[in-house]
This record gives C-alpha cells, structure tokens and sequence, in this order.
C-alpha cells in the first residue's frame, strides 16, 4: 500500500489516467466495430464512411499512447485493404 504522500498522488494519478484510457480504447474499438459491420454487409458507400471516421480516432489513440503506433497503422492499413477489396 502507497504510503508517502507522493505514492498516494501518483495511485489517484494513475487511476484517472487508467480511466480516460479504458474511455479511449472503447471509442477505437467502437468505431472499428462500425467499419467491420459495414464490410459484412457488403455496403462500400458506407465502409468507406465508416473508415474515414475510424482512422482519425484510430491515430489519436496512437498519439495519446493508448495503442501504439504501428498497431494502430496495421489496423487502418488491414481495414483499408478489406474496403478497397469489396466489390
């Protein structure tokens, strides 16, 4: 257990940062949910919308160290490729 003052700070720190970034990962995951349902349903007018939502959310989470960089790159690139492929 944090016993000094700055161990207890950095324990409620911690907590908060814990938080905005749990907030975060579901807001990745939500919007690239979005573009995996537009791609099952075979409609690329909205896949493509989807995406272009999803890869700015996508590389913020890189830029707040949600995810990191190339984990978020490889997921635009594969989603892209999967909406580029429909026909």
């Amino acid at each position: 257990m944090a016993n000094t003052r700055s161990a207890k700070k950095m324990v409620r720190k911690i907590a908060r940062r814990t938080e905005v970034n749990k907030a975060r990962r579901s807001r990745v995951r939500t919007y690239v949910r979005k573009v995996e349902e537009a791609i099952a349903s075979g409609d690329k007018a909205a896949a493509q919308e989807a995406l272009k939502n999803a890869q700015p959310e996508l590389m913020r989470a890189a830029g707040k160290g949600v995810m990191h960089k190339n984990t978020t790159s490889r997921k635009v690139s594969r989603l892209s490729k999967r909406v580029g492929a429909m026909s």
